[in-house]
């Protein structure tokens, strides 16, 4: 594995910026056939313009994320706090911000948005397992030491193979990418197109992803910190309760036709 894909001369591609060019493009084409089946009233252009607000709101808020959760380092060199390629985004961070750009865009068009964000649901959880294989390739998000014979020796060059060299680790981008895309099946191929309340898709998504991600976090050697405490767990844990509450609170499951 290497994160270069191709070089030549002083451009490079690297995996990890192709899987999220990857994910946008197939995202893209996810939610606008989803927008035309669900009768929301936006254009192509205005999906094109939510997707990019919101993508870039969540990257910013994922890396503001990330760094507060390590401002020693960031502090000490400025220079990498720009450097996204070098890893260093953090999903739950990510989430935060492109809700809040979503939020604000679907409002100012009168978009109803727990309806859109239904439609956005499946893309974002197969843009993430995208984004995981990405990291494989960069050698960062990576897991602990392991015997079992599935562990992975990640080159020198990496975060993971500069921190454990020669040492095989737990593939938790594998474990998180493999989980990533069950929960994309689920929704897509499952869920959808079953009838429901506006929300029940994006909250099934988030119990079902931070779930997942509670599981994967126990394994990972590169957690965010707080104390004793691995933050992605106290949240995921946290986002988990809260999405499963609404669900049943809301009964999101059931049909509007057949509300009591």
């Amino acid at each position: 594995m290497h994160p270069i894909l191709f070089k030549w001369g002083p451009i490079e591609i690297r995996f990890y910026g192709l899987m999220y060019v990857i994910a946008i493009l197939t995202g893209s084409y996810l939610i606008k056939s989803e927008v035309k089946r669900k009768g929301i009233r936006m254009t192509d252009d205005d999906v094109m313009n939510f997707i990019i607000w919101t993508v870039i709101g969540g990257v910013v808020a994922a890396r503001a994320y990330y760094v507060v959760f390590n401002l020693g380092y960031y502090l000490a060199n400025p220079v990498e706090i720009p450097a996204v390629w070098h890893g260093g985004l953090a999903i739950h961070g990510g989430m935060i911000g492109g809700l809040l750009v979503a939020w604000f865009y679907l409002k100012r068009r009168d978009v109803k948005f727990w309806r859109m964000a239904d439609a956005v649901a499946p893309a974002i959880i197969l843009g993430q397992a995208f984004g995981r294989f990405g990291n494989f390739m960069n050698g960062d998000a990576h897991g602990r030491p392991t015997d079992m014979p599935w562990g992975i020796v990640f080159p020198p060059g990496s975060i993971a193979g500069a921190e454990f060299p020669n040492t095989p680790l737990h593939p938790t981008m594998l474990y998180e990418l493999t989980i990533n895309f069950l929960i994309f099946c689920l929704l897509w191929f499952g869920l959808r197109k079953k009838e429901h309340k506006d929300g029940f898709i994006f909250a099934s998504y988030i119990a079902l992803y931070s779930t997942g991600r509670f599981i994967v976090e126990g394994f990972r050697a590169d957690s965010l910190m707080l104390g004793p405490i691995r933050v992605a767990q106290l949240v995921s844990v946290t986002i988990a309760i809260v999405a499963a509450a609404f669900i049943i609170n809301k009964r999101l499951w059931v049909p509007p036709a057949k509300r009591a």
